[in-house]
Formats: C-alpha cells, sequence, structure tokens
C-alpha cells in the first residue's frame, strides 16, 4: 500500500474530535432553553439497531455513564486549542484524561454527533460545547483553573449533551451499537424497506411466539437479500479521484479520467461533473492542470482538489469515489473516510487487486452505466471499530482506571502480536465482558469478512464471503493444537486485554498500520463499525472471481482427462459405432466393477478375493 504519512500513528489523532466550531456545524439542535449553568443527569445512550436511518442518527440519545464518570466524560476537550490545522492535529500527540462513557469511546459518541442532520435555526450542541470550552480555556489562561472549576465545567458539558430530551434504555457494553448507523446508503434503501416501522413493530411485541419469530426470521433474510440485489441510482454530481502514491504513470491516468468526466455532457448540461483529485496534482507538471483548464473555463470552478481534513470533515461531499492503484489504495481510502463512507467503485492498477474488480481501459463503459439509468449494485463491507485504552496505574479515588486513547475504523484487520519480544504472548481474550480464553501464541488475527484473504488466510483463517456479517479470529502460531481459528457473530464487543502480571508488552496494527504497544494492563475493544465501507459490485459473482483470478483458488495443472464413448461422428458427418480396443473388463457379469456410474450392487461377488486372484502384495 502507498504510504502517506503514517495516518495510523499513535501520536497522529482526528481532526473532527477537536472542539473546533467548523467541526460541530452540522449538528442537530436541542432545546432553545439550554441551561448549561445548571448540572443534569449524565447522558445515557440507548441501544439501536445499525440499520436506522441517517436522519435518525440519535433520536434515541439521552445519557451517557454514571455520576462518577459525569465530571469526567468529555474532560479532554477542554486541551485542545481552538484552531490547529490537520497536519497539526495529526503531529500532536495523542490527549491526556481521555475517559470513556460506560464502554462507549468518546470518540465513538463525536463522530457520530459529526454525521447528523444539518441543524435548525436554534441553539446546536456544538454551540453549546463550544462555549463551555471557550470559557474553560480562557479561565484557564487567566489562571483561575481549579479543581473545582474543572468539575463544573464537566458537569455542563454533560448537561449540554443531556438536554437532547430523548428516553432511552440503559446502555451495557455489549450494545456498542447504541448510535443508530449514519450509513451513506441507508437513506437509499427508504423506498425499499420502512426500517423504522420495523423496528416499531419489533419493539411493541412483550413476547414474540415461536411463529412469530421465525417469520420475522425468514423476512428478515429476504429483505438483506432484495437490498443486495437493487441497484442505487443517484445522481452522481461530484467525483473523487483516488491515486496510487509513488506512481507517476497512474498521474496521466488521472488526467485522462478527470478530462473525460469533466467534458462528458450529464444530466441535461453541455458539460460533465465536478471532478476532485489529490491537492498534491495542483503543481503537477503530469496532470497539467493549466493545460485542463484552458479547454473549456467552466472547467475552473469544476475541477477541485481534495484533502485529507476535506475527507474527515464533509465526506457527506462525494458521491462516488474512484480509486486508480491497488488494493493498498482502496485500505488508505477506508482510512480517509472514518466515518460516512461514499461509494467505492476501483480499477485494477496495483500489483494484486484483490478489492479492485475494475479494468481501466473500460472505465467509459463501466462509469456510463453507473453514472447513468443503470445505477449501481454496492457490497456494504464491514469494517471494525477498534479503540485503545490504557491504563493508569495511580488513578485517582473513583476516577476510571483506563482512559481512552487511539480509535481507528479498520477494513481488514486488527493484529496484536509479541512484537520483539522472545517471550510467548499471553493475552486475555473477554466476549460481552465474559471472559473466553487466554491466547498463548505469537498473536492474533481479528479480520473482517473482507480481510479474510489476507493476513488471516496466511495465518491459515478461512475464507469469508464478504456478505456474512462476522468477526474472525485466527491464532498466529498457537502453543496449542487445539487452538483453531473460528468465526464469531458481529454483535459481540471483544476485549483483548494484556494481563498486569504479563512477561512482555503486545504491539497491535490496524489494517497493517500504526504500530501502538499495548503495555501491562492496557486492552483494545474490537466491535463491528457502524460505518460500513460500499464498494461497487463489477459482477454478481466478482469475489469468487477474485478468488480464481489472484489467489488462483481451486485451480490444478491439468483437467482429468474425460472418455471419449462408443460413438464418434466421422469425416462426413455420420455417426460411427467404435468399441474399446482395451477396456476395464470384457466379462459382462463383470462390467460393474466400480468404474460406472451405476456403483457396485454385485454384492462383492468380482472382488478379487471372490475370484481366486492371488494379489501380489498379499
Amino acid at each position: 500500500m502507498s504510504h502517506r504519512g503514517d495516518p495510523f500513528s499513535p501520536t497522529k489523532i482526528h481532526p473532527l474530535l477537536s472542539p473546533q466550531h467548523h467541526s460541530f456545524s452540522d449538528l442537530n439542535s436541542v432545546h432553545p432553553a439550554l441551561n448549561l449553568t445548571t448540572p443534569a443527569a449524565p447522558p445515557q445512550l440507548p441501544h439501536l439497531s445499525s440499520c436506522t436511518h441517517h436522519n435518525h442518527a440519535l433520536d434515541h440519545v439521552q445519557s451517557v455513564a454514571t455520576a462518577e464518570s459525569s465530571a469526567s466524560s468529555i474532560e479532554n476537550l477542554t486541551t485542545l486549542p481552538q484552531q490547529q490545522s490537520f497536519r497539526e492535529h495529526r503531529n500532536r500527540k495523542h490527549r491526556k484524561n481521555a475517559y470513556s462513557i460506560d464502554s462507549v469511546p468518546r470518540q465513538t459518541i463525536l463522530k457520530a454527533l459529526q454525521s447528523r442532520s444539518p441543524p435548525v435555526p436554534q441553539m446546536s450542541v456544538s454551540t453549546s460545547i463550544d462555549a463551555v470550552v471557550t470559557d474553560g480555556l480562557d479561565k484557564k489562561d487567566a489562571g483561575l483553573k481549579t479543581h473545582s472549576s474543572e468539575v463544573l465545567q464537566h458537569q455542563r458539558l454533560t448537561a449540554a449533551l443531556s438536554d437532547l430530551n430523548i428516553p432511552s434504555d440503559e446502555l451495557s457494553a455489549s450494545k456498542m451499537a447504541a448510535l443508530a448507523s449514519p450509513c451513506f446508503f441507508h437513506k437509499k434503501f427508504d423506498k425499499a424497506v420502512n426500517l423504522d416501522k420495523v423496528l416499531d413493530e419489533m419493539e411493541d411485541d412483550q413476547s414474540i411466539s415461536h411463529s412469530r419469530l421465525m417469520q420475522t426470521a425468514t423476512s428478515v433474510r429476504e429483505v438483506s437479500k432484495q437490498l443486495q440485489r437493487r441497484p442505487i441510482k443517484m445522481t452522481v454530481r461530484n467525483v473523487m479521484i483516488v491515486t496510487k502514491a509513488r506512481d507517476n504513470e497512474l498521474v496521466h491516468l488521472t488526467r485522462e479520467l478527470a478530462e473525460w468526466l469533466l467534458c462528458t455532457p450529464r444530466y441535461g448540461s453541455d458539460v460533465g461533473v465536478n471532478v476532485y483529485v489529490d491537492h498534491k496534482l495542483r503543481k503537477s507538471k503530469r496532470f497539467d492542470m493549466d493545460s485542463l483548464l484552458a479547454k473549456n473555463p467552466r472547467f475552473e470552478s469544476m475541477l477541485r482538489f481534495w484533502t485529507p481534513e476535506l475527507c474527515w470533515v464533509s465526506p457527506e461531499k462525494f458521491d462516488l469515489v474512484l480509486t486508480l492503484g491497488g488494493d493498498g489504495t482502496v485500505l488508505y481510502t477506508s482510512w480517509l473516510f472514518q466515518r460516512i463512507v461514499p461509494p467505492i467503485l476501483s480499477f485494477s492498477l496495483g500489483s494484486l487487486g484483490f478489492l479492485t474488480n475494475f479494468e481501466f481501459n473500460q472505465y467509459k463503459e463501466a462509469l456510463d452505466k453507473i453514472m447513468g439509468d443503470a445505477g449501481m449494485r454496492v457490497n456494504l463491507r464491514m469494517r471494525f471499530t477498534c479503540t485503545v485504552y490504557r491504563y493508569q496505574r495511580n488513578a485517582a479515588p473513583g476516577a476510571p482506571q483506563h482512559i481512552e486513547a487511539e480509535q481507528f475504523e479498520v477494513l481488514n484487520e486488527l493484529v496484536i502480536d509479541r512484537g520483539p519480544s522472545p517471550y510467548v504472548s499471553q493475552l486475555e481474550l473477554y466476549g460481552d465482558d465474559n471472559p473466553l480464553t487466554v491466547v498463548q501464541a505469537d498473536g492474533c488475527i481479528f479480520s473482517t469478512p473482507t480481510g479474510s484473504t489476507a493476513y488471516s488466510l496466511s495465518a491459515g483463517g478461512s475464507l469469508v464471503h464478504p456478505d456474512i456479517p462476522a468477526i474472525l479470529l485466527t491464532p498466529i502460531c498457537p502453543h496449542t493444537l487445539s487452538f483453531r481459528p473460528m468465526l464469531l457473530n458481529d454483535s459481540m464487543l471483544l476485549r483483548v486485554a494484556v494481563p498486569r502480571n504479563s512477561r512482555a508488552t503486545a504491539y497491535c496494527a490496524f489494517d497493517g498500520k500504526g504500530r501502538v504497544e499495548l503495555r501491562q494492563g492496557d486492552h483494545v475493544t474490537i466491535a463491528a463499525s457502524q460505518y460500513p465501507f460500499p464498494t461497487v459490485l463489477s459482477q454478481p459473482m466478482e469475489w469468487f472471481d477474485s478468488l480464481s483470478r489472484t489467489l488462483r483458488w481451486n485451480t490444478r495443472g491439468a483437467q482429468q482427462k474425460a472418455w471419449d464413448g462408443d460413438i464418434k461422428e466421422g469425416e462426413d458427418g455420420q455417426k460411427q459405432e467404435t468399441g474399446f480396443d482395451i477396456d476395464i473388463d470384457d466379462d459382462e457379469a463383470d462390467r460393474d466393477s466400480g468404474y460406472s456410474a451405476e456403483g457396485s450392487s454385485t454384492g462383492g461377488r468380482n472382488s478379487p478375493i471372490r475370484k481366486g486372484v492371488v494379489l501380489p502384495f498379499m
């Protein structure tokens, strides 16, 4: 994969997690009479299906955590400066004392808040939070910040979130999907199925009979099939092109593709669509932006440049993303969109190309079909939300012993290994806070179905179709014969912890990047992400085609030769009866010798022992 810096470095953070004003500009509003000076009950996040429409993403948010953690739930919001560039955010060390909220990572909450609908003309949550943060920073600069003022600020922050005035149930650690998914494509399925109605009917039933339960399960499977088969028709106005780094030949192809998109008339206009290319191509001689803009004066407003910051803040701006490269470019695109992901169409211009199923020499036909009346079929690939928690040895009484650190959306896998240590890793594995086992191995791989053909496959894991929602657990060189790869249900919240008395630390990597050290007492959680990765299907059976094309799945050097049979056609076209000069058995009674399709039916009378034949090895 191309390296563009090291986006997964533990010293780099996501800019949308900052309390900047522009980062929270699209949040829904709260009650206009929001009182920030009065402490309120701590907010709590309910369990909600991850398939709910994105406009209702937080329609059931109320409170978070207990009274003890209300003072520290969003503590680190006050430690960031108000204005920083994307690069400064990435190069700044992760904030300390970032407490989590009842096992729901704070970054997950903020990403979901960021993904909500545009606000109505009232006071928004962002306004409330930013006002409190600004007030806290002003006090800090004035030297007036004390422990009691910190507690008051946290209580006011908690009150700002709790005034969303939405009822909910109690949250448990197993309900990581508490925030409804604002998935890019969920709004596209509104006409196909009313998910809100289905959820309301299930909620109204206090008890479901066995027959009703079977009917519901069958209906859910049928809905899933229909959603997979239904093409998505959408008006593509803004196209983003992601080009593989360190490959100058692809810059020429990027120029060719961008020019075709700009010049080809679309949707009743005599010009094409808006095109976003990498901002690094602005001064590229190979891309030659000036000659492209000279073709049409209107291209100056249609040719635009994307930056990682733009992908963080405004992922909804792009209707379609085209990648030019290999699987590494697709993984890089997954990192760019840590929240909502637009549909991804990948052209095979790399080394392996398991995720890139479109040929670039046919890009005109493919894009005309997708941007026309035919629409596109999309595969929603599962991602993981991986959050690292640091153990605080000298935590204050009543304060959480673990604080939240890094968080990443993973498309392929999370790998935890022993690193440079000579000792076998000893990792405690929990499922929904219940102990499962202790991993004694070089490490273990937690893979998505998409990543089942990557590192997990090399370590002996199974091939899993991307439509199957599951978590693959594959051990790396286990020190037991019985520890085999297994599939876990995607609704389970996994936690991998390094024991406090462990001989050595462990290291985890996210999609092959960002080596993060897990010290004694630290742990990392793995949960199904509420932000899937939609990829455009090239053909219905493209996954099997990728297996055969890239991995030579079930391909042998030569096929078994078939028998010609007793009837052939001569040169004149007439059928000629021919026989075998050397047949298996000439005796009619012995024709059933196991070579025929009818199977053995003679009761063993034809065995060599019955015939008195002495075999050479007897």
